[in-house]
């Protein structure tokens, strides 16, 4: 998988929005000023996600440059964590949740129960 060839070591999601137009530099910036982060940290994937929740843009420090990442779901959309504008570290697990279109943050199974027969 990516985290392999890429070595990443540590995934943090960009809560909130951002715009996807954004190219590297735009983003770095993002990740400087608005998430007090260094964009220059190796082996760390930033995850953003723009309005419409339908793709994501990934953004890595491979050493010699930048790598920058772009998924669109086909079908559905994410469960964008939006209610606070800080980043949120994930775990392995977490990062699967979000690939499976999931909040990783507060994944939920909706309960279901049986259907009324009249």
């Amino acid at each position: 998988m990516l985290e392999d060839v890429a070595g990443i070591r540590k995934v943090v999601l960009a809560c909130g929005t951002v715009d996807l137009r954004k190219g590297i530099d735009g983003l770095a910036m993002i990740i400087g000023d608005r998430y007090r982060q260094n964009p220059f940290e190796k082996g760390t994937l930033f995850l953003f996600c723009g309005q419409r929740s339908d793709r994501i843009k990934g953004f890595l420090w491979v050493g010699t440059g930048f790598l920058l990442l772009y998924k669109r779901f086909e079908d559905g959309r994410l469960s964008w964590p939006r209610t606070t504008q800080e980043a949120a570290e994930l775990t392995e697990e977490q990062f699967h949740y979000l690939m499976l279109g999931l909040n990783p943050l507060e994944p939920r199974i909706r309960n279901v129960g049986p259907h009324r027969i009249s």
